[in-house]
């Protein structure tokens, strides 16, 4: 986010310093912190038209349970209450939130927790119908049920920030003196997670994780101790650390975290170990790609991020070493390089504590792209092979499947639209929500891309929204994924807008191309893809003419390939 984000506090109690942590934390985005009155939770979620909500851009609603759902405070007096009607007050307190959709962007939710000073009925509070802390599981799973599926909700776990904060995480003293239900470690957690929920919203989540090799993916250096001498698994507690360390690493991947290598070492030893040592549990397929020379880490850190067609600010870069973090801080600021801890032991637990992976959802295509990458390798070892690029873009075998925005779809588009930044024509930042009622517009209409060849799957990897005006029709997004560009997969999209247009009536179909730092790769596609270019960012098509996909790629539409030009 280029602007402070304004987040809107909605409580039951006083959020003052949670108000004040959020706004002064440095890091990003920044964020502007405004607070609803005091303890009118019900009414702000009731009025539309309340003050507070005006120019907000994202909300926090953190309630008490026995405020949220006063039959609540019963069970904690140790009185019976019907479990029936604590549910009831629950969905009806999840549906003043539901209402509060469409008011601002986003909305979390922190769960509901006791003080960890409240013993409840001890060991036997888990049992059902009477157990406080039984209800209160079952408030909170239904809360989540009740807000998991609707599109600018989301959720954050505030019995971690209690564990995190410990004994000290609720002084009664701060209640009756001031209404302050948590300490400020508490708020200080909620900060971290808030702020991640918004870098995700903002698709500033990290994609890369960078890593060196010696004394970080394995103990000891394996140009002076060999394969056989470094520590890694076995009967050694070190090298079981490293062991876990690399599964921490490759369960990321599974969640749509790229891996890359970056190593002041030996190549062929290095990858000899990689690939042979019996307890790695990391492979080379498990990368997307590395530099291991002796060259600068800095320089060779920009030519991988480039290789992969990602910017800077999407790698992380992980290194022992203090003296090449500090160098890698220095020469790439947009690089995030967290502090490592000098124990091994405690690396895996370092990893899991980063909040920069966060995302607002999980899609296939996440958990396939590592593979992509590897795919991707062997596409760029037979062009290196086929001399002719034509000849190799035959070979490939490209497909293309076009359809509508479904509910399916609905997550994957949304963070396309929102994380792609240098094949897209506007850059339009949309929730889930916004992204499907634009979508079901009279007039509007949008089309998701997916795509595969030979080597793989590349899942849904472009967007073409239009709509539709008096005399002519506008291309509103034009979104496609790097990891496809120059495949024809873009002429492919603006043939399918322009034949929708030409049924429509418009005599001409035009994109308004807007700049950002990043986005000049669209620019240059839209320059020489046919379009005629009325102004430096005006193009236009005139629907006279029909537009033509490249011979090269077969578009397919509900299973059946559309009819090419």
């Amino acid at each position: 986010m280029s602007k402070k984000c304004i987040c809107l506090l909605v409580s039951d109690f006083n959020v003052d310093n949670l108000s004040a942590y959020l706004s002064n934390d440095a890091g990003l985005p920044a964020v502007a912190a405004v607070t609803a009155p005091f303890n009118q939770v019900i009414p702000v979620l009731r009025n539309n038209a309340a003050g507070c909500w005006r120019n907000a851009d994202a909300a926090v609603v953190w309630t008490q349970p026995h405020k949220a759902a006063p039959s609540f405070g019963k069970i904690l007096d140790f009185e019976k209450a019907p479990p029936e009607a604590i549910l009831k007050e629950v969905d009806d307190f999840s549906t003043l939130i539901k209402n509060a959709v469409g008011r601002v962007g986003y909305i979390f939710v922190p769960t509901w927790v006791i003080p960890p000073y409240n013993r409840a009925w001890g060991m036997v509070d888990l049992k059902t119908g009477s157990g406080i802390l039984n209800t209160l599981l079952r408030m909170n799973l239904r809360l989540i049920e009740n807000l998991e599926d609707v599109a600018g909700i989301y959720l954050l776990d505030a019995q971690r920030w209690i564990s995190v904060a410990g004994k000290d995480a609720c002084n009664p003293k701060l209640w009756y003196m001031g209404k302050i239900a948590f300490s400020n470690e508490v708020f200080r957690e909620a900060v971290k997670d808030i702020k991640a929920g918004l870098n995700a919203v903002a698709g500033n989540t990290k994609k890369l994780i960078i890593v060196d090799l010696d004394d970080t993916l394995w103990g000891g250096i394996v140009g002076d101790a060999g394969m056989e001498g470094i520590k890694l698994g076995g009967h050694d507690h070190i090298g079981e650390a490293f062991v876990d360390f690399q599964r921490a690493l490759k369960a990321l991947t599974r969640r749509g975290i790229l891996l890359g290598i970056v190593s002041k070492n030996d190549e062929k030893t290095a990858l000899a170990t990689i690939s042979k040592h019996p307890e790695m549990v990391l492979r080379l397929e498990d990368f997307a790609g590395w530099r291991i020379n002796w060259e600068d880490k800095a320089e060779n850190i920009v030519e991988l991020v480039k290789e992969l067609n990602l910017g800077l600010e999407a790698a992380v870069f992980i290194d022992d070493n203090p003296a090449e973090r500090a160098r890698v801080r220095e020469a790439l600021p947009s690089v995030y390089v967290p502090d490592w801890p000098g124990d091994k032991m405690i690396y895996k637990s370092a990893l899991s504590g980063l909040s920069c992976f966060d995302k607002l959802s999980f899609t296939s295509e996440d958990s396939r792209r590592t593979q992509s990458y590897a795919s991707e390798r062997k596409r760029k070892q037979e062009k290196s092979a086929i001399p002719s690029l034509g000849q190799w873009l035959i070979s490939l075998d490209t497909n293309i499947v076009v359809g509508g925005l479904s509910d399916i779809d609905l997550a994957r588009a949304t963070q396309l639209l929102n994380k792609t930044n240098q094949m897209n024509l506007t850059t339009r930042r949309m929730s889930e929500a916004q992204l499907k009622g634009w979508a079901a517009k009279p007039g509007h209409a949008l089309w998701v891309f997916r795509v595969f060849d030979k080597f793989g799957d590349f899942g849904l990897v472009g967007i073409v929204s239009v709509e539709i005006k008096t005399k002519k029709a506008q291309i509103v997004d034009f979104v496609l994924s790097c990891r496809v560009f120059g495949r024809g997969v873009e002429e492919a999209m603006l043939a399918v807008a322009c034949r929708y247009a030409k049924d429509s009536k418009p005599k001409e179909i035009f994109a308004g191309y807007i700049p950002t730092v990043k986005n000049k790769p669209c620019l240059d596609f839209f320059k020489k893809s046919g379009f005629n270019q009325k102004s430096k960012n005006y193009f236009f098509w005139d629907l006279a003419k029909n537009y033509k996909i490249p011979a090269y790629v077969k578009l397919k539409k509900a299973g059946k390939a559309t009819q090419s030009n």
